[in-house]
């Protein structure tokens, strides 16, 4: 007979427990970033995540003798499965203690969900969206971790792989990358060109442009569009969206975010990258997640100061008619200077298909290290 429990969230406290296992699993781990509390409470709450508009989830947690174990939630993206023609139950937020029949039971929960509502096949880790941190790491496991991504231990996948009927689904690699001191040659020269050619430019942004302009809503939208091929990928709704913008954009550095327009088209959105610098260090400053007492100061120290030497590239989009006319190219020549004079000295790739050729392509010149993989798993129900 099983030690183990199962215990459906079905409480505000059983939801924290389930928040606070994490902390509890990393603390004091190097390479771990945890999120902040207020972000996954607002996240996995269904009366505040726009996502449940066309999701629905259950979350579980492993109890053994009174002590929680581990976790998972249970996602069915319905948006998703439609669009890809799927019936997909979603693992997520999948913590466990290394021990075989606890990361067995939360599976089978999730296994069981699936079935219960006439779901073919489970996949993951995926959140319900690809705003979500996805994929669980595979490799990497000695490399800082970043706020967008998930860090687990090295066990996890090899319990996948001990507990049978689980299957690669979709891979993924993530590159470091070196700040160079000017913008090298390369893009300098192409971005010169595209700019006579096309017609293209850069677009800086101000707040009063992105919240009372319209710009937050058409780069959302133009991500739609970027992303709208990728695996999984959901189209953000209008609710999303709006979600989405009041999130990312009061406190960002414009300074690291570009936009590119068609002069040709009326300044038809072309492009965007959105950049931040690295949070992972403040993060793991921030107590168990929280912003009170001191964590709110390292963060402040991060996003304001630029205290740290690292930036993340969140969102970077091409339409597709862009993507060989060289708009990167002019992307970078705009964002390296402004990385140099904050002091980064490496970038950080976001998770992107291993045969995403295109992509991993424009990074040569910044000597890229892929030092992390990891990998979606799929089992039929």
């Amino acid at each position: 007979m099983s030690s183990i429990q199962i215990k459906k969230v079905e409480t505000k406290r059983d939801l924290k427990d389930f928040i606070e296992l994490h902390y509890d699993l990393y603390e004091g781990n190097p390479y771990d970033i945890p999120n902040l509390f207020s972000d996954e409470l607002n996240t996995l709450s269904k009366d505040k995540n726009a996502a449940f508009d066309f999701c629905e989830a259950e979350y579980y947690l492993a109890i053994r003798e009174g002590k929680t174990v581990g976790r998972v939630a249970a996602i069915i993206n319905h948006k998703a499965n439609e669009k890809w023609q799927r019936k997909d139950v979603r693992f997520g937020w999948i913590d466990f203690i290394d021990d075989i029949e606890v990361s067995g039971a939360l599976l089978k929960a999730v296994e069981d969900y699936g079935r219960e509502k006439g779901m073919e096949q489970a996949v993951g880790p995926l959140g319900f969206t690809d705003m979500d941190p996805e994929g669980m790491l595979t490799w990497g496991f000695d490399q800082l971790g970043t706020m967008p991504t998930i860090y687990n231990y090295e066990y996890y996948p090899k319990h996948l792989e001990r507990l049978g009927g689980w299957e690669k689904d979709n891979d993924y690699v993530e590159f470091k990358l070196m700040v160079p001191d000017t913008v090298p040659e390369k893009y300098a020269k192409i971005a010169e060109m595209v700019e006579k050619r096309y017609n293209l430019h850069v677009k800086k942004l101000t707040k009063k442009e992105i919240f009372e302009g319209g710009y937050g809503r058409r780069l959302f939208e133009l991500i739609n569009e970027t992303y709208g091929d990728i695996y999984g990928y959901s189209e953000l709704t209008d609710r999303q969206i709006d979600q989405y913008v009041n999130m990312y954009f009061p406190l960002a550095d414009l300074n690291l975010i570009t936009v590119i327009e068609d002069g040709n088209k009326d300044n038809k959105l072309a492009g965007v990258g959105i950049t931040i610098p690295s949070l992972s260090r403040a993060l793991q400053k921030c107590r168990r997640g929280r912003l009170f007492p001191f964590g709110w100061w390292h963060l402040l120290r991060a996003i304001k100061f630029h205290k740290t030497e690292g930036v993340d590239l969140l969102l970077l989009g091409f339409l597709p008619e862009y993507r060989a006319k060289g708009a990167n190219a002019l992307l970078f020549a705009d964002l390296i200077p402004r990385y140099v004079n904050y002091g980064f000295k490496w970038g950080e790739t976001q998770v992107e298909m291993e045969n995403n050729g295109g992509v991993q392509s424009q990074w040569g010149v910044l000597d890229p290290i892929k030092h992390k993989k990891r990998r979606c798993f799929k089992k039929q129900l």
